[in-house]
C-alpha cells in the first residue's frame, strides 16, 4: 500500500506535526532512587495529583519523569510532593542529579563475609558446643554485623522511603528478614543459644546484590535518543544585519531574521531560501543520501547541510518550532510511552511482595498463640521470611537476560534495554526502512578502461567516504594498482578532483543540477551508472523472518514507485511509501493500537522517532548516533539475516524466565510449610535459599550458552 492509505500520515498534512507536539513535556525531573514498576507508579500519581501537571510520565532506564504543564511553571512544589512521598527527586538540569549506587562493593563484602561466617557456621553443626560454640559464635557476630550493615544498605534505603509514606515493596521484606536475622542471633549469641542466623542474612544479601547487579547492568547507559540530536543544531549562527554578518546564539535568533551559510554549514533554523539556488543534504531528515536541488522561496529545515554556498536564508520557525526540535519532542515523548513496559519480574513481585508478609505474619502469630513462646514464634517468622525472600525471584529474570545478552553478543548484537528480549520475543511484525536498511546505492564499473584508469578511479573513490564512493572502491577492489594523485582535493557536492599524469581527473556529479556520476580524465567523460541494490543477505533476511510466521512491510520515504519495485525483489508484503518522520510514527503507533507487536528497523534521523515509538527497534551499527540509542539492539555487523537468529533468541530467553518465575513458586510451595511448622534452621534456610538461586541460574544457561 502506499502512504495515501494513511490519511494524515503523508507530509502533505502541514498540522500533523502541530498536533503530535501539542501536548510535549514542558519539565524534566530526575529521579536517581527509582528501580521498579512500583516507583513508576507512585511517581506518576504523586505528580499528576498537582495543581497545573496536565500529564506525568516516567522513563525507568533514563531515571526520569517527563512533565506536560505551563511553559513556566515552578517545579519546586512538584518535587516537595515526591519527597513526601518517598522519591528524591531534582530538576534535570541540576548537578545534584546523582549516578546510580554502585553495588559492586556491597556485593564483594557480602560475599566474602558469607564465605567465612558459612564456613564457621558449619563447624558448630558439626558438633562444637558450650564455649567453643558460643566463640564461633561471637566471630561470626564480629565478621557479619558490620558486613550486613554496610552491604544491604541498598536495601535499607529502599524499604525506609516505601515506609515513611505508607507503601511496601519488594525491599521491605528484604530488610525486615536481614535485621531480624541480626537481631535474633545477637540475642541467641547473648543467651548462649544453639543457633544464630548470621549466614542466612549474609546469604541472602549476597544473592539479592547478585541479582540488582546483573539488573544495573542491562539498564541502558547510552544517552537518550532526543539528546543526540542536539549534535545536529548549530550553537551559533550568522545573521545579516545589512551587508554586516554578526555571530548570534541561537537562542536570539527570531523569525524573519536574515543568516549567511556558507558551504558545510547545517542550516540553524527552518527557513526559506533568499539565495537564487542551493544543493542540500537532507538525508539526516529522509535516509535518501542524493542531495536536494532548492530553488529560490523554498523551504529549508533545521539540521540540513549546505553542499553549495555561500546563501542567504530567511528564519520562518526558531527554537522549538522548528523541524529538528519537533523530531526530538516526538522521540522524547515515544521512548517515555515505551519506558512504561513491565517485565516479567516487576508483575511477579507486585504479587509476591505482600504474600512473604502474610505468610511470615501468620506463622508468627500462630506459633505464639499456640506454644506461647514468643522466642520461638520469631525465630518461625525469621525461618519463613528467609526461605520466601525472593533470592530465586531476583536472579530470575537477569540470569536469563545476561545469558541471553552474551549469546547475542558474539552473534553480533548489542541490546542496550533491559527489558528488549521480553518484547523481542512477542514481535508479530518487522518494518523496515529501505535507504541504508536493506539497499544501497552502487555505482558500476564502466567497460573500456585500461588498468591504469581503473587504478586512477580506484584512488579518486577511496580518497572520499561517501558511500557511493566506499561502494565503488570495495568493488574495484584490488584489480588495478592505486594511482599516484597530486592535488587531490574533496568538495562538498562537487566530488573529489586531482592531478594525474598533467591532466585533471575528478569522480562526481556532472553539473550541480544534474545527479548524474561521471569519470573525468582531461576533457574526457566517463557517465557512471548507478543503481540501488539490495544489501547483502537482505532477501535471506527477509525470508527467514517469513518463515517464522512473521509479517514484513516497509515504511521509506522514497517514491512508490521505487518502494514496490524493492520491496517485490525482497520478498517484503506491506509496503508505505513517500512517508517522512511524523508519517512514520503515526503508522507504527496505529499498527500497535491494533493490538499487534511491532519490530522497527531503521537507520537515519527520520526513522529515529518510529524505532522510539515501536514496541522492540533495531539499528545497524552504521546508523546515525540518534537512531542507535533510540534502538533497543544494535547490529554492529549490519548484516539484517541476525534480526531472525535475535527473536529466536528472546523466544528461549522469555521460555527460560516464565520457567525461572515457575521455579521460584515450585521452591516456596515447598520451602514455606517447612519454615512455618518449625523445622528450618538457620543454616537449612540459607542452603535451601541458595540452592533455589544456584538452581535459576543453571536453567537460565539452557539453550543460550553461546
Amino acid at each position: 500500500m502506499s502512504v495515501a492509505a494513511c490519511p494524515g500520515c503523508a507530509s502533505g498534512d502541514p498540522g500533523f506535526a502541530e498536533r503530535a507536539v501539542a501536548d510535549v513535556p514542558t519539565h524534566h525531573l530526575v529521579l536517581p532512587a527509582i528501580h521498579c514498576a512500583g516507583c513508576i507508579s507512585g511517581v506518576e500519581k504523586t505528580l499528576r495529583a498537582q495543581p497545573g501537571i496536565r500529564a506525568a510520565r516516567v522513563n525507568l532506564t533514563q531515571k526520569r519523569a517527563a512533565i506536560t504543564a505551563q511553559p513556566g511553571a515552578d517545579p519546586s512544589p512538584w518535587i516537595l510532593a515526591l519527597s513526601r512521598a518517598g522519591f528524591e527527586a531534582f530538576e534535570a538540569h541540576e548537578p545534584a542529579a546523582r549516578k546510580s549506587d554502585d553495588l559492586l562493593l556491597p556485593l564483594g563484602v557480602a560475599g566474602f563475609a558469607m564465605m567465612n561466617v558459612m564456613l564457621l557456621s558449619v563447624a558448630v553443626w558439626s558438633g562444637a558446643v558450650d564455649t567453643t560454640r558460643d566463640f564461633l559464635h561471637w566471630v561470626s557476630a564480629a565478621i557479619a554485623l558490620p558486613a550486613t550493615a554496610y552491604a544491604a544498605q541498598p536495601f535499607f534505603r529502599h524499604a525506609w522511603g516505601a515506609l515513611k509514606v505508607g507503601r511496601v515493596n519488594m525491599d521491605v521484606p528484604i530488610s525486615l528478614a536481614i535485621l531480624l536475622a541480626c537481631g535474633m542471633s545477637i540475642y541467641e549469641v547473648i543467651h548462649s543459644g544453639p543457633h544464630a542466623w548470621f549466614d542466612a542474612a549474609l546469604s541472602l544479601t549476597f544473592f539479592l546484590l547478585v541479582g540488582r547487579v546483573l539488573d544495573q547492568r542491562l539498564r541502558r547507559r547510552a544517552r537518550s535518543a532526543a539528546d543526540d540530536l542536539a549534535a545536529l543544531e548549530p550553537h551559533r549562527a550568522q545573521r545579516l544585519v545589512g551587508r554586516d554578518k554578526l555571530s548570534t546564539p541561537i537562542e536570539d535568533i527570531k523569525v524573519g531574521d536574515r543568516l549567511w551559510i556558507a558551504a558545510g554549514d547545517r542550516i540553524p533554523v527552518d527557513a526559506h531560501l533568499v539565495s537564487a539556488t542551493a544543493k542540500m543534504d537532507r538525508s539526516f531528515l529522509t535516509g535518501e543520501s542524493d542531495p536536494v536541488l532548492r530553488q529560490e522561496g523554498e523551504a529549508l529545515f533545521a539540521g540540513e547541510v549546505a553542499l553549495t554556498g555561500p546563501m542567504e536564508i530567511k528564519a520562518t520557525a526558531v527554537g522549538e518550532e522548528t523541524t529538528l526540535r519537533r523530531i526530538a519532542q516526538l522521540i522524547a515523548t515515544s521512548e517515555g510511552a515505551r519506558g512504561q513496559y513491565r517485565s516479567i519480574a516487576d508483575r511477579a513481585a507486585e504479587l509476591y511482595t505482600p504474600m512473604v508478609h502474610i505468610v511470615s505474619f501468620a506463622a508468627f502469630l500462630g506459633w505464639w498463640l499456640l506454644s506461647g513462646d514468643l522466642r520461638m514464634a520469631i525465630n518461625v517468622a525469621i525461618a519463613t521470611l528467609i526461605i520466601t525472600c525472593p533470592c530465586a525471584l531476583g536472579l530470575a529474570v537477569p540470569a536469563v537476560a545476561v545469558a541471553a545478552t552474551s549469546k547475542l553478543y558474539r552473534e553480533g548484537l548489542l541490546l542496550t534495554s533491559d527489558t528488549a528480549l521480553e518484547r523481542l520475543a512477542q514481535v508479530e511484525t518487522v518494518i523496515f526502512d529501505k535507504t541504508g536498511t536493506l539497499t544501497t546505492r552502487a555505482l558500476d564499473v564502466p567497460h573500456g578502461l585500461t588498468r591504469a584508469e581503473e587504478g586512477v578511479l580506484r584512488s579518486l573513490a577511496e580518497a572520499s567516504r561517501h558511500p557511493i564512493c566506499i561502494a565503488l572502491a570495495a568493488r574495484l577492489g584490488d584489480g588495478a594498482p592505486a594511482a599516484s594523485l597530486s592535488d587531490l582535493a574533496e568538495e562538498a557536492g562537487d566530488g573529489v578532483r586531482a592531478r594525474w599524469e598533467g591532466q585533471i581527473v575528478r569522480l562526481g556529479r556532472r553539473a550541480p543540477e544534474d545527479p548524474t556520476t561521471v569519470f573525468s580524465i582531461g576533457s574526457r567523460s566517463i557517465t557512471l551508472d548507478a543503481q540501488e541494490a539490495p544489501l547483502a543477505r537482505a532477501k535471506e533476511a527477509v525470508a527467514a523472518l517469513s518463515q517464522m510466521g512473521l509479517r514484513t512491510a516497509m515504511l521509506t520515504g522514497d517514491t512508490e514507485a521505487n518502494a514496490h519495485a524493492m520491496a517485490r525483489d525482497l520478498g517484503i508484503g506491506s509496503v508505505w511509501s513517500e512517508v517522512q518522520a511524523e508519517g512514520k510514527v503515526e503508522i507504527v503507533k496505529a499498527l500497535s493500537a491494533e493490538g499487534t507487536k511491532v519490530l522497527m528497523v531503521g537507520d537515519g534521523l527520520n526513522d529515529t522517532a518510529a524505532l522510539a515509538a515501536a514496541d522492540i527497534s533495531i539499528a545497524p551499527g552504521s546508523a546515525l548516533d540518534a537512531s542507535r540509542s533510540a534502538a533497543d539492539i544494535i547490529i554492529v555487523s549490519g548484516d539484517m539475516s541476525r534480526i531472525s537468529v535475535a527473536i529466536k533468541t528472546a523466544r528461549i530467553a522469555r521460555r527460560r524466565m516464565e520457567e525461572n518465575i515457575a521455579i521460584s513458586t515450585i521452591y516456596n510451595v515447598i520451602a514455606v510449610p517447612i519454615a512455618v511448622i518449625g523445622l528450618a534452621s538457620p543454616l537449612a534456610a540459607a542452603i535451601a535459599m541458595s540452592t533455589s538461586s544456584i538452581t535459576v541460574v543453571l536453567n537460565a544457561l539452557r539453550g543460550l550458552r553461546p
